[in-house]
């Protein structure tokens, strides 16, 4: 359930990143290619985020 909202946030600091690479030279994403360069990086993204959550979880509980 996590993967649209994870995915999601991956392409915003894609298209972000691009922004800033501006600066140095490099040329900007566009956000479609942000979006769909963040669809592979996604899954590692909502692993990670899942994993948060669960330590989270975990130190709550005591």
């Amino acid at each position: 359930m996590l993967w649209p909202f994870a995915t999601s946030a991956v392409a915003i600091n894609l298209f972000m990143l691009g922004l800033l690479g501006q600066a140095i030279g490099l040329a900007a994403l566009s956000p479609l290619t942000a979006l769909w360069l963040s669809l592979p990086l996604g899954l590692p993204a909502t692993w990670a985020a899942a994993r948060w959550v669960r330590s989270l979880l975990r130190q709550a509980e005591g």
